[in-house]
């Protein structure tokens, strides 16, 4: 088993790769179970959802939630189930997964 630090709620087991930044957003599913989230991992799970939203926590950096849907938008979902670990960036970032 792998062991890693800790990582933010919106992290999915089986996905590997590192929070970037902060806990800034909540993504809710179509039935309003929620996980908060650093934005890469609020991205990916975002786009792992049917009907899923986004909203920024209150002391989330400004466009948090805008980040993470336009990033959501051009994952395909589930990626980390057949990919390599890294991910599409979010602006302002180089797009390679911390190692």
């Amino acid at each position: 088993m792998v062991t890693m630090t800790r990582r933010c709620p919106a992290a999915h087991p089986d996905d590997l790769t590192l929070c970037v930044g902060p806990v800034a957003v909540t993504v809710l599913d179509a039935f309003n179970a929620g996980a908060d989230g650093c934005e890469h991992h609020a991205a990916r799970l975002l786009a792992s959802l049917d009907g899923g939203r986004v909203y920024a926590l209150p002391d989330a950096p400004q466009g948090a939630a805008l980040r993470v849907f336009q990033a959501a938008a051009g994952i395909r979902p589930f990626c980390w189930l057949d990919g390599p670990l890294n991910f599409p960036p979010l602006p302002g970032q180089s797009g390679v997964s911390p190692s």
